[in-house]
């Protein structure tokens, strides 16, 4: 079993899956239990999860996802599952604290509940990869999401096809710093 620091370093953004291998439903209903005990601001859970593992769905959602003149996100098509993640309104007090701090406190409890989500399938021994770049029209078409809803990010999950990479970052002493800036 691994610890939660070897997690989070062995935890990358897949871009390939083996679409012939779905998820169990008994790790995808782990990782929905991780999502939904996230944290929020103000307990407001400001989101809704719309899993889609029907192939043909999964393929609109995907061709929403994916963009032809950039070159972007057409491996989304192979993962099975896709958890959509629908912004809702939060409670009044979130709202308000929102509104007085000038912060989107929405924006940041499903930017943590995603990673939730991408820690709970690394450790199902399953890959990820949170996907913000889509057309949300046509997502927002595909399943049906009112018009008034943001759909803000497309979290795509299958058995990982990519080689386990060591992840680049800036050093410590370049991004931590105590009692001071």
């Amino acid at each position: 079993m691994k610890s939660f620091l070897e997690l989070v370093a062995a935890r990358q953004s897949d871009r390939r899956f083996d679409a012939e291998r779905p998820v169990e439903p008994e790790k995808l209903a782990r990782i929905l239990e991780a999502a939904r005990l996230a944290p929020s601001a103000c307990n407001s859970q400001p989101w809704r999860f719309i899993v889609i593992d029907d192939v043909d769905v999964k393929n609109r959602v995907a061709d929403a996802a994916a963009n032809r003149v950039l070159g972007m996100n057409h491996f989304t098509k192979q993962a099975p599952v896709h958890i959509v993640v629908v912004e809702v309104a939060g409670n009044v007090t979130s709202t308000m604290g929102g509104w007085v701090k000038d912060k989107n406190f929405r924006h940041i409890d499903i930017g943590i509940a995603a990673a939730h989500i991408a820690l709970a399938a690394a450790d199902e021994g399953l890959g990820s990869c949170i996907v913000g770049w889509f057309n949300e029209a046509g997502v927002r078409k595909v399943l049906g999401i009112p018009a008034g809803k943001r759909v803000l990010l497309d979290v795509v999950i299958g058995y990982s096809c990519d080689p386990h990479r060591e992840k680049s970052r800036k050093p410590i002493d370049k991004t931590v710093t105590h009692n001071k800036y």
